[in-house]
């Protein structure tokens, strides 16, 4: 009866420690569950957070992205403005040298230069150079009356020019030409006090001869035609004088 009891109550300290055993499994099984589910948990929300963050900054790129476009293209609008600019810059430096070399060009065209008239050498403006050019060029051409016309303008417009002695020289030619006898001899007797060494001056004197006897002034001319030999005794004027002093009574 002992041995059945000893028996009973081994089986039965055998159940209640299975008993605590299994409790004590379900307990670790629970408690494994729940650190799982917290695991789960936390790295859920560590995935959650992980993709905020990915989003916030692939936000945060995307905006400085656009912000660095928008300055790129700022910058490329700088450049195209500045590119103009310079090209402006460069279109009105070229401009103002074409109008400085314009201006030099002018202004040496204005200078005085040296010129050489009848052997004689003096300091003349380029237009007053070209209005006595164009005036014996009238006269060349056989067109005294406009011919005495330009060179009494120009002894007019330039007094002290340096071409005034063959301008009344060819001033009083032209007006023998048209028979203003007195005026040219006027004229003549002028550029003769202005130069009486100048190369026309010989000619000059016999021409005013030749205007006195236009006039039917022998005595005046057989005087002037006399003073011409003694003056300029060398010129061909002077041999002419000769001749037509033999010729005068």
């Amino acid at each position: 009866m002992r041995s059945s009891g000893l028996r009973s109550a081994a089986i039965a300290a055998a159940l209640f420690c299975a008993s605590l055993g299994a409790q004590a499994a379900l307990f670790e099984d629970d408690e494994a569950r729940r650190a799982i589910l917290d695991l789960r948990q936390r790295v859920e929300a560590m995935r959650t957070q992980t993709d905020q963050r990915l989003t916030d900054d692939n936000a945060q790129l995307r905006r400085s992205l656009l912000d660095l476009q928008t300055q790129i293209e700022a910058m490329r609008g700088d450049m195209q403005r500045m590119t103009g600019q310079n090209e402006q810059l460069t279109r009105t430096l070229s401009e103002l040298q074409q109008r400085q070399t314009d201006i030099d060009d002018r202004m040496k065209k204005s200078e005085p230069a040296k010129v050489s008239v009848d052997g004689r050498e003096f300091t003349a403006d380029p237009r007053e150079k070209a209005d006595f050019d164009a005036a014996l060029g009238v006269f060349r051409a056989g067109q005294f009356a406009q011919a005495q016309t330009a060179f009494a303008e120009f002894v007019k417009r330039y007094p002290q020019s340096g071409y005034n002695a063959s301008a009344l020289f060819w001033l009083g030619n032209a007006q023998y030409a048209t028979r203003n006898y007195n005026e040219a001899i006027a004229n003549f007797r002028s550029m003769l006090s202005l130069a009486p060494d100048h190369a026309k001056a010989p000619e000059a004197v016999l021409s005013i001869a030749n205007c006195q006897i236009e006039l039917k002034d022998t005595r005046a001319a057989r005087r002037t035609l006399e003073d011409l030999t003694k003056a300029y005794p060398q010129s061909e004027a002077a041999q002419a004088g000769r001749e037509r002093l033999s010729r005068l009574k």
